[in-house]
């Protein structure tokens, strides 16, 4: 029978770096935006996608969009209305879908 093949230490540290990479992140992303704007990852996520969605190049209505791109999405956000589902799906969704359908 043939030997199982040993890795290498490059292998065997860019796995513990991917491993730690995979667990940390999604922790420092949500810390991030906990203390520097009234986000998380589904609100953040929500005015992102929201942005693509402009029609015109007229500054008016662009500034009316992104006032009420703003505004959904500020609502899954701290002090939202919908913040408690916010929060739910950063935690169980993005943040789960980030360590590829793994718990914390």
């Amino acid at each position: 029978m043939a030997e199982p093949q040993r890795k290498t230490y490059k292998q065997q540290a860019s796995e513990y770096y991917n491993k730690q990479y995979e667990s940390w992140m999604p922790w420092i992303e949500d810390q991030y935006l906990k203390w520097f704007t009234k986000d998380n990852k589904t609100s953040y996520a929500t005015k992102q996608q929201l942005d693509k969605t402009k029609v015109t190049g007229v500054d008016q209505v662009d500034n009316l969009q992104d006032g009420i791109n703003n505004l959904v999405g500020g609502q899954l956000g701290k002090g939202g209305l919908a913040q408690p589902a916010g929060d739910i799906a950063s935690k169980e969704g993005v943040n789960r879908a980030e360590r590829n359908g793994k718990g914390e």
